[in-house]
């Protein structure tokens, strides 16, 4: 399986064409590393495709070595960022099919407005500039982060509690704790700057070209009780999303918050995404 163990980037690159299958590329978020798409590229790869999953710029290849050295996370912005994925794609055979989550559903859909991505999936997709709602929970979310404009510069890591609030809101506390102990790494703090002041800078890179007809299709998947972004957000994205001539299609999953890529009901969100991929790659 391409990440199953550690590797660069460009080997994972090398692994996947060498399959000659069907690529599916993995976008993690923030607070998240590559590994915590491991279960569902196993899925992936079980219907046929070939699973991708880079990391960040400088992600370190575990949780224990995030922790231990959090400032390697410091300083990246989105536009690095999907230049990153934009140059990776570019380097494989064939166009994959792209799944994000949070920031990284932000950036699956900055690659599709790119044509870069034969089929898209955003799962609680960070918001782009023109989407303008703002709820509470969410500036409740990030405020950690926002709270202090010297993290625009640093790596920020989330309590428990904060970790609680923002991805584990909706499974209980023995699972909420042990998702934190698995998953949670430090975070670069500018992508929510960028993302909180993008209807503020007209040249803000967080934005997205919704209107390329080389979009290809895309699926928003959002969970009903996210605190991060929840639905008034996704929904927003959508509303931006459906005037593309593409299919654009939105999916609302009952009783699950931003942790639904990784608590246990992982599967069932996966399997949504994998039967949307299904009908166009």
């Amino acid at each position: 399986m391409a990440v199953a163990t550690p590797s660069t980037d460009l080997e994972q690159v090398e692994q996947t064409n060498a399959t000659g299958l069907a690529p599916v590329m993995f976008i993690h978020g923030l607070w998240l590393l590559e590994s915590s798409w491991d279960r569902w590229a196993a899925v992936f790869e079980e219907a046929g495709y070939t699973a991708i999953a880079p990391g960040w710029p400088d992600d370190p290849d575990t949780v224990e070595e995030a922790k231990a050295h959090p400032e390697v996370f410091a300083g990246k912005t989105i536009g690095q960022v999907a230049d990153h994925y934009a140059k990776l794609i570019g380097k494989l055979d064939k166009k994959p099919a792209v799944i994000g989550h949070s920031f990284g559903g932000l950036l699956t859909q900055m690659i599709a407005g790119r044509g870069l991505s034969a089929a898209s999936v955003a799962i609680d997709p960070a918001p782009f500039r023109g989407v303008l709602p703002l709820p509470i929970s969410a500036l409740k979310s990030s405020s950690p982060v926002l709270g202090n404009p010297a993290n625009r510069d640093r790596a920020v890591p989330l309590t428990y509690e904060q970790f609680r609030y923002a991805f584990a809101n909706a499974v209980s506390e023995e699972e909420a704790k042990e998702l934190y102990e698995t998953f949670a790494v430090p975070a670069p703090g500018a992508p929510l700057f960028q993302a909180a002041a993008a209807n503020l800078n007209p040249w803000t890179e967080a934005k997205v070209d919704t209107k390329n007809p080389d979009r290809g299709p895309l699926l928003i998947i959002s969970g009903e009780k996210d605190h991060t972004v929840p639905w008034a957000i996704a929904n927003a994205s959508y509303k931006k999303q459906k005037r593309n001539e593409g299919v654009t299609e939105i999916e609302e999953i009952p009783n699950r918050g931003h942790a639904l890529t990784i608590d246990s009901g992982w599967r069932e969100v996966a399997d949504k995404a994998l039967a949307f991929v299904k009908r166009f790659v």
